[in-house]
């Protein structure tokens, strides 16, 4: 077994070959504070008599080079190794190998490793077979003693890996002559190239989301400049790697000189990207009279964690399915060793997305894993008074807003919930609960009679103004909403855990909060909230702020205040989830179909038709934001649990008590939705027709499930049972509601 931390990263090499398939092990941290090792089975690679291991390292977020683009500038220290290699032979003696000063370092051909500004390789600094045993190391020298005052923690998310290569699209010269590879969508990741040439040659690569109106690269939006560079060996240096050391014929090979191929990726950094444009080279086949390098292939790899895929989505609208691809494309971009922002400029863990998308990542990946190690990235950012800053790792520290907004800090309470809830699991409860009351008591700290009032709000909603800070909604309103529902939260993690007095506090102090927030942000009759925006209400409605009473008028408001505007959207980052669900939650889902299943307005469809590929960070899809965003895809999670009606009945966790309820809007004539819950696949498929309704069921072993059939007459139902047959059939003056344990089951609803 192989244990090994390299800062930043590192790839592993045994007897000549890479161990393992990850990319950018391992995942970055706070390195102040900690660093995480990965652990590796590598009996396969092993052989009798001599071995050799190599390691390379390269920057990361260790170390922050200050050439070309960076958005922080941060170093713990130049690149180190911590390595160990346990060994137990077959006749029980074990053996352990460590790095220590007996090892040996060279420069790699890696010359230049940043993040954030991209990679340089110069071939001429290979050294052939320096992983095998036999490498003449005479001339490396000894590796020197450092220490890491960090704790070591190991990798608990699942590692980066190339999981998908797209071939280039198109191939093309834009006005200023250079050439622009087109690989036709816009994803995270890295190059995979072969060239060929027949000199000592230099070639770069931009990558960018965009182009210009010139067809040039357009990286101003994505972190500029970012570029790759792989310069070739010379042609004597090629010879003497090619010609053989000797024949077992006694003949002396001569081996053509003239052109080498070679196959090159970058190994340290990666960019969010779609277009390719080259300098100091030519495509194959295309006219060369300067005798530049060729490009024989050039391909993009997608990289991302790989994360277990978990659901499936599709349906009869064709934009829908588009807008699912929109969305789970930036959604992959952007999971990594943390949730990313975006794959280029920043790469930065912001934190509101992590909660307010949570739900719907979950319906579409397994990130478990992933949930755990950013929790302890959050703690290991936690300042001494308790503040969780807006990313984490915090890596640098931003002003204003961008240093500390409630909205964004409360993913720290929020997320464990939602894992709880979706996994039925509360580990991460339990471990951080203490933290999470010390992160209460400083938003308590600075309320103002218990009303927050800082921080960016509804971020990027759609206001008269170029998008940024929120416009439409006061901070102080969703600072406080939000306020308030993390108090609500730990008065039900207190509950669980049996911390009474807690609980009791919590309930106590949440009680006063919403008094508040009424008394500064209802007004009228009672139903109006602040300007009624589109946020503000939602935000009422989605986390209990309003009583019963009230309901109907609020959801009146807020169903006019969108049909007043054409069914056009405008609520932010923050606001949108909460729009969604207060609309689903009151029986709206028509009205989230009018909302999203559109081209016209500014929204989703609006992305699609201007070119997008990834959801972008702005809904206007603007060229000077970055066009890889995943904060605003929260339609994701109303696809799985609305439209295709995948839910959890009230009071239950880890989907052991199923809701089983779609909404069949609109002309859609059928969906098709299945989740890989604790307990199995949960699936669920519908089909309407003039005549009849079609509801497919699956509910796995260990859960029960209420399906919700939309008739109130129970002579047009028909049940095809599974093995274990119905429980229950309850006839209502809206729907039928049906109790089903484990098994498939098919409702056949006649008009």
């Amino acid at each position: 077994m192989a244990y090994v931390c390299g800062l930043g990263h590192f790839d592993l090499f045994l007897n000549g070959q890479k161990v393992g398939d990850h990319f950018l092990d391992c995942g970055w941290t706070l390195y102040s504070k900690e660093a995480l090792y990965e652990t590796f089975d590598v009996t396969a690679l092993l052989q009798r008599g001599e071995n050799t291991v190599g390691v390379m390292l390269g920057n990361g977020f260790y170390n922050v080079p200050h050439d070309r683009y960076f958005k922080v500038l941060t170093s713990f220290g130049a690149p180190k190794l911590l390595f160990r290699l346990e060994i137990t032979y077959s006749d029980g003696s074990q053996d352990e190998i460590c790095s220590d000063t007996s090892w040996k370092v060279a420069q790699s051909p890696i010359t230049f490793s940043s993040i954030y500004g991209g990679e340089d390789y110069d071939a001429a600094l290979e050294q052939e077979g320096w992983t095998m045993p036999q490498f003449d190391d005479s001339e490396w020298v000894q590796a020197l003693q450092t220490t890491y005052e960090g704790r070591l923690l190991p990798q608990q998310a699942e590692p980066l890996r190339v999981v998908r290569r797209l071939p280039a699209k198109r191939i093309f010269q834009n006005k200023k002559g250079q050439w622009v590879y087109d690989l036709g969508q816009n994803f995270s990741g890295i190059i995979d190239v072969r060239l060929s040439s027949d000199k000592r040659q230099s070639v770069r690569f931009y990558p960018a989301e965009l182009l210009n109106g010139d067809s040039t690269v357009n990286q101003r939006a994505s972190g500029s400049p970012y570029f790759l560079t792989y310069t070739t060996p010379s042609a004597a240096l090629k010879a003497s790697r090619l010609r053989p050391r000797s024949s077992r014929i006694g003949h002396r090979s001569e081996p053509d000189t003239t052109c080498c191929s070679i196959h090159w990726r970058p190994q340290f950094t990666y960019y969010g990207f779609r277009f390719v444009q080259i300098e100091g080279a030519v495509p194959a086949g295309r006219a060369n009279p300067d005798g530049l390098p060729v490009v024989e292939e050039l391909a993009g790899l997608h990289t991302t964690a790989a994360t277990i895929s978990a659901g499936h989505f599709e349906c009869s609208d064709s934009l829908f399915n588009r807008i699912y691809e929109l969305i789970d494309w930036a959604i992959r971009s952007n999971v990594a060793s943390v949730i990313t922002d975006c794959p280029h400029r920043e790469k930065l863990g912001w934190l509101e997305q992590d909660y307010l998308m949570q739900a719907s990542m979950l319906y579409c990946y397994d990130l478990s894993g992933l949930y755990a190690k950013l929790m302890q990235d959050m703690q290991s950012s936690q300042r001494s008074n308790g503040c969780i800053p807006t990313i984490a790792p915090e890596y640098v520290r931003f002003n204003g807003g961008f240093e500390d907004t409630p909205e964004w800090g409360s993913a720290f309470i929020q997320i464990p919930w939602n894992i709880w809830k979706f996994y039925g699991d509360d580990r991460l409860i339990r471990r951080y609960y203490t933290d999470m009351k010390n992160y209460l008591a400083y938003l308590s700290s600075r309320a103002e009679g218990h009303i927050l009032s800082y921080g960016l709000g509804d971020w990027y909603d759609i206001g008269p103004n170029p998008p940024g800070e929120a416009q439409l909604t006061s901070n102080s309103l969703t600072a406080t909403a939000t306020y308030y529902w993390d108090t609500y939260l730990l008065s039900q993690m207190a509950g669980m855990l049996g911390r009474e007095d807690d609980r009791t506090y919590f309930q106590q102090l949440a009680s006063t909060i919403k008094i508040a927030f009424r008394k500064r942000f209802f007004n009228g009759d009672g139903t109006h909230v602040e300007n009624d925006s589109q946020t503000g209400l939602s935000m009422v409605l989605s986390l209990g702020l309003a009583d019963s009473i009230e309901r109907p008028k609020i959801y009146q408001h807020l169903v006019d205040n969108i049909t007043s505007r054409n069914y056009a959207l405008n609520a932010g980052d923050v606001g949108y989830r909460y729009v969604l669900d207060a609309l689903s939650q009151g029986g709206y889902s028509d009205v989230v179909l009018n909302m999203n299943n559109r081209n016209d307005v500014p929204g989703y469809g609006w992305q699609l038709d201007h070119g997008a590929t990834a959801l972008t960070e702005s809904w206007q899809a603007y060229a000077n934001v970055s066009n890889n965003h995943l904060m605003l895809g929260h339609l994701m999670e109303w696809f799985y649990a609305w439209l295709g009606g995948i839910r959890q009945q009230p009071g239950s966790a880890g989907f052991r008590q199923i809701l089983i309820d779609p909404q069949l809007v609109g002309d859609i004539c059928w969906a098709e939705t299945s989740w890989r819950s604790p307990q199995g696949i949960i699936a669920c498929r519908w089909e309407k027709t003039e005549n009849k309704i079609t509801i497919r069921v699956t509910i796995p072993k260990g859960s029960s499930a209420k399906v919700i059939l939309p008739t109130t007459d129970r002579r047009t139902v028909k049940i095809s049972r599974g093995k274990r047959g119905v429980l229950r059939v309850v006839e209502g003056n809206r729907h039928i509601e049906v109790d089903v344990r484990e098994g498939s089951y098919c409702f056949l609803i006649e008009k």
